[in-house]
């Protein structure tokens, strides 16, 4: 066989999605036995089980939440009680109430959830939201002595406060009394309210234990309006509100949340509340566009009676509310969802569109910037740093979370992304991975920063510039102790394998059982081996549109698919693995399975290892009427495949690469692309040969 060192054929090669693969274990015969006693297919129990569902009385419990016997919320939080009393006794005797809320989907969901009840039950209420600009996150000094000027009595705070000792000791210094309602982390030292309601203070086993921080206010609001025998005609406005923001903040799709907001979901397209009228009338989501709207399986011709989905609210409601946050005016949000003016709904909703397209463009220059500079610096230590942290000035910080969640999709290491607010200051976002916990990372930086705040996948951070090199090493020692190498690629975790003639609508049906998805109740991904890319072309910006092929016993089966913003791979190699969501399209009335692919390898990658063992595997094979050698060939680490011809030319390969070597000799050796159609398909007949042998051995 030829030789050519291993070395010399590892470095040209077409970018390829950078992704580790992890496929759940298929428990088939469980699947099987819930499949049975649940009615539905082994395909839809194998994702059940994926999702923690270990028992009949489980799979009873997620596929119909309302079956669930949930404890009343005044026993599982400790502080409720009192916070419904400071809040009734303040509404009795007329005390100015003041909310200080978050500029973030959940904060301003928040914030008018908890206006529009205190509102309708008699308070005094106003509010304030800390500029993402000048004051950074969360209630401050500045606020409490405003407040305290204007006359306030009691102070609650929504999806922030719990880190801010400071600011809430000074209120009560002044003499306000104060509730903190927040979901997140818990500090070393509880500030000094009044009350605090925290999902995490209260049991991990709690039903409530995963909601945001519009769900505390959701249930605070519901609670104070029973006790005050006012629930009639509240419940549902607030419902519209906590699904907005629930789905918004990536808040766990499980426990009350799961329950809540499917019923939410259903809701929301007839809402009474103008504000959300006018968001999904601006944001387009009825009408079947790219069948995203009103898919929810729930019956009914009208748009109006369909219910919707996360999606819906994860890509086309909730960034709207987002863009405001990150670089409009919190005040917008709040007159859109507190006001009963569809008039001025549809204004607001205007702007939000116009700002949204705004932090759009904003985004997409800022990446392309990132990218340039990663690609320049850090590319070539990035396999020894194990973290990204990129600063550069005039950069917007309202969007710079963004680009870091792209930056972790693109390198699949975590990152830390920020910009200068003056000479001086940086402020920034980050965003991890499975394996890395942003929040400790930041307290293991808490002696270089000034404030910061999170959780395990995302957080923000303030600095000196004096301290940023200090904070990069610190960033890379912390990575280097809980992060492995094969950790740096994007996790894509896959639950189950199907075929193209599985595919169909029955199927994508049966999947409604599973909604709403979100975080902890992800999309079902499926994957499907040995796919042969027919089509494939680039539409709008950077995506790539396909028609798929799989051949099951003689017969081709086709579908659909788009990969968004994948034009950094294109084009496709012809012959693949795929992982991919399920979508219903509906166009000009005719409706259709897609898919929206999220992973991709070559089919040689997972052929090629079929050799585990140190010994070579050789055969030979006939292809078009001629003879051939192969073989599959250990050196150290590397494997690679190696074909001869009768004429003594040879093609060597490796695994996930796209570019091989054909020649007589090292000197003579070309490179090519594998994955044109007359080489893929010689490799496609020697690994079917090799493939046969390691059968029979």
């Amino acid at each position: 066989m030829l030789d050519i060192a291993p070395s010399e054929i590892s470095k040209p090669r077409r970018r390829l999605p950078n992704q580790r693969w992890q496929i759940y274990p298929q428990k088939t015969e469980f699947a099987h036995k819930l499949a049975l006693s649940s009615q539905i297919s082994p395909i839809i129990s194998q994702l059940l089980i994926n999702r923690g569902i270990e028992s009949l009385e489980a799979a009873k419990a997620f596929l119909d939440p309302e079956s669930l016997v949930l404890p009343a919320p005044l026993e599982e939080f400790p502080d409720l009680a009192l916070s419904v009393e400071l809040l009734q006794n303040a509404i009795a005797s007329a005390e100015k109430i003041a909310i200080c809320g978050d500029y973030d989907a959940d904060g301003m969901t928040s914030t008018a959830l908890l206006l529009r009840s205190l509102r309708a039950l008699g308070a005094k209420v106003d509010y304030a939201i800390p500029s993402r600009m000048h004051d950074g996150y969360g209630i401050n000094k500045r606020i409490v002595e405003e407040f305290h000027s204007e006359g306030i009595g009691l102070i609650l705070t929504v999806d922030n406060g719990i880190s801010a000792y400071e600011p809430i000791a000074r209120a009560r210094e002044l003499g306000l009394k104060v509730i903190v309602t927040d979901h997140h982390d818990i500090p070393q030292q509880l500030p000094p309210a009044n009350a605090i309601l925290n999902p995490k203070l209260i049991a991990e086993s709690s039903p409530y234990r995963g909601v945001a921080g519009v769900g505390v206010a959701y249930i605070l609001a519901v609670s104070l309006a029973q006790q005050l025998g006012e629930i009639r005609g509240l419940v549902q406005p607030m419902l519209a509100l906590f699904t907005l923001g629930t789905i918004a903040d990536l808040a766990p799709l499980t426990g009350v949340n799961r329950r809540w907001v499917k019923r939410g979901l259903q809701l929301l397209p007839k809402s009474r509340l103008p504000g959300i009228q006018a968001l999904i009338q601006m944001a387009g989501v009825q009408g079947g566009q790219g069948g995203q709207g009103g898919q929810g399986g729930q019956g009914g011709n009208s748009q109006n009676g369909k219910s919707l989905k996360p999606e819906d609210i994860g890509f086309r409601l909730g960034p709207r509310i987002n863009a405001i946050g990150r670089i409009g005016d919190p005040q917008i949000v709040i007159d859109l969802l507190t006001t009963d003016d569809m008039g001025i709904a549809l204004e607001r909703a205007m702007q939000c569109e116009s700002v949204n397209q705004q932090r759009q463009e904003m985004c997409e220059q800022i990446e392309q910037e990132a990218i340039a500079y990663v690609e320049t610096e850090f590319i070539a230590s990035l396999p020894d740093d194990r973290v990204l942290l990129v600063v550069q000035p005039k950069w917007h910080h309202g969007v710079i979370g963004i680009v870091a969640s792209r930056l972790v999709e693109r390198y699949g290491v975590p990152v830390f992304i920020a910009t200068y607010e003056d000479d001086t200051h940086i402020r920034g976002s980050a965003r991890g991975i499975p394996e890395f916990n942003v929040f400790e990372a930041l307290q293991a930086c808490d002696d270089l920063l000034g404030k910061y705040g999170g959780h395990k996948a995302a957080g923000g951070f303030s600095l000196s510039v004096e301290n940023l090199a200090k904070m990069r090493s610190r960033l890379i020692e912390f990575a280097n102790q809980c992060l492995e190498p094969q950790h740096l690629k994007p996790l894509l975790k896959i639950d189950t394998q199907v075929n193209f003639s599985e595919i169909n609508y029955q199927l994508y049906q049966q999947l409604n059982a599973l909604h709403p998805c979100g975080i902890d109740n992800p999309d079902p991904v499926f994957w499907t081996p040995n796919v042969q890319v027919v089509e494939q072309q680039i539409v709008g910006k950077g995506h790539i549109k396909l028609t798929l092929a799989q051949t099951i016993d003689g017969q081709q089966y086709k579908i659909k698919a788009i990969a968004w913003r994948w034009r950094d791979y294109y084009p496709l190699p012809s012959r693949v693995d795929i992982a991919y969501k399920l979508r219903e399209n509906n166009f000009n009335g005719n409706t259709s399975i897609e898919m929206e692919l999220i992973g991709l390898r070559l089919t040689t990658q997972s052929h090629l290892f079929i050799s585990s063992s140190p010994h070579h595997l050789r055969t030979t094979f006939e292809y078009k009427q001629r003879q051939y050698n192969c073989g599959i060939f250990h050196q150290g680490s590397l494997v690679e495949l190696r074909i001869k011809n009768p004429e003594g030319k040879i093609l060597v390969m490796q695994p996930g690469h796209t570019i091989g070597l054909l020649g007589n000799s090292r000197e003579d050796a070309q490179e090519i692309d594998i994955c044109q159609p007359q080489y893929d398909h010689i490799i496609q007949a020697a690994l079917q040969a090799l493939s046969v042998l390691h059968n029979q051995s």
